[in-house]
């Protein structure tokens, strides 16, 4: 029976969200029983997705300081049980909406989410660690965003995010993305293998399918935007995502010496040719502060790696494709930035005024104001002959 008492515990429990699902306990099933004896104790049963959640502690807590806020409440007495098979199947048909097989949310027509798929020509530019600072400048300027990390042989985000040990949740083919302290969450190859040291020797058809799965089969919910860390080169997965995603836009990742310059050129071209558009350029590890002249106050800056690289891709991309391509930012050498991904704290979030972190914020804020134009991109139109 209904009571005043009843209906605002009911309102606080459709407060909590599940920390993985990010939408209310109360919408997805999770709240078995709620009973209120005489004294005002509530006695209720929340169902876990599946035994060992890893963020149990957290629901416990949720719901226990939510229910435990309503007045007239002089005490909670939580059980948290676990969901059948029967129940972690409507489960999953409500995430994906009634639909029998699992999409790409994000190639959908109606998708809203950007997606930016951060690419480089050759390996150690350090394009993860731009992937991860971008996502978390995107999360601190209040956007919802998502992390793929699609480089399947060297994937590092989690590491770098802090999460390497973590493993997603699964409801029944439907996986949870890990969320992470930042409030960002990630999927990567690294977290459905067995074991962390496993190396993983899978060729095309594999790798399209690994691909496809971190896409489709995790529950993203309603994201702002979607980053993906791209193997560096033009390979099965530049190709696989031009052709799972041909919307994306692409962010290139260079060095400034000529020879990465040369081949980041390359993983631009390729992005146009699956008819992605590429929305500019990084240049990282741009030069070195001089910390001599620091002291005194002297801009002075050490060009250990060259200069003008980002320019140049720039200027090349923009001629090759009829429209601009902009350099976005200049990151400089910054150890706090090696430190921040070797320790999973990245440098925009435990060191904001370094030098690094300022030049990857601007080029998050950079991203996130600028609207999707036309130029590049695939329309699906057919011609048709005239009569």
């Amino acid at each position: 029976m209904s009571s005043p008492l009843l209906d605002r515990v009911n309102a606080a429990l459709a407060t909590v969200n599940d920390p993985e699902i990010k939408r209310p306990i109360t919408e997805l099933g999770m709240v078995d029983t709620v009973e209120i004896d005489d004294a005002g104790v509530v006695h209720l049963t929340v169902l876990l997705t599946v035994a060992g959640c890893p963020l149990k502690d957290t629901i416990n807590r949720d719901v226990t300081t939510a229910v435990g806020g309503v007045e007239g409440v002089t005490g909670v007495d939580l059980t948290l049980g676990v969901m059948t098979a029967e129940q972690r199947s409507g489960l999953q048909q409500t995430l994906r909406g009634g639909q029998a097989q699992r999409e790409i949310p994000f190639a959908q027509p109606g998708s809203l989410t950007k997606v930016y798929a951060i690419a480089s020509g050759k390996g150690g530019v350090g394009k993860s660690s731009v992937t991860v600072n971008l996502a978390i400048a995107l999360a601190q300027q209040g956007l919802k965003v998502g992390v793929v990390d699609a480089d399947i042989y060297g994937h590092s985000v989690p590491a770098m995010l802090g999460v390497a040990d973590e493993r997603p949740t699964q409801v029944e083919d439907l996986i949870m993305p890990v969320p992470t302290a930042s409030g960002v969450s990630v999927i990567s190859i690294g977290m459905l293998k067995p074991r962390r040291d496993q190396v993983v020797a899978w060729r095309g058809p594999m790798l399209d399918r690994a691909l496809v799965q971190m896409l489709a089969d995790v529950y993203w919910g309603d994201l702002d935007a979607l980053l993906l860390d791209l193997p560096p080169g033009t390979g099965d997965i530049a190709i696989s995502l031009g052709q799972h995603l041909p919307g994306a836009e692409v962010v290139v990742v260079t060095t400034p010496q000529e020879a990465a310059a040369e081949v980041a050129e390359r993983a631009g071209t390729m992005a146009s040719m699956m008819h992605q558009r590429v929305v500019g350029v990084v240049e990282n590890m741009s030069y070195l502060p001089c910390p001599h002249c620091a002291e005194t106050g002297t801009d002075h800056r050490l060009e250990i790696f060259g200069t003008g690289g980002g320019e140049r891709v720039a200027k090349t991309l923009s001629d090759r494709f009829g429209y601009d391509v902009p350099v976005l930012g200049e990151i400089p050498i910054d150890i706090s930035l090696r430190e921040g991904g070797d320790v999973g704290k990245p440098i925009v979030e435990a060191d904001p005024t370094a030098p690094g972190a300022v030049a990857l914020t601007a080029i998050a804020t950079r991203l996130a104001g600028r609207g999707r134009g036309l130029a590049g991109l695939q329309l699906g139109l057919t011609p048709t002959s005239k009569s």
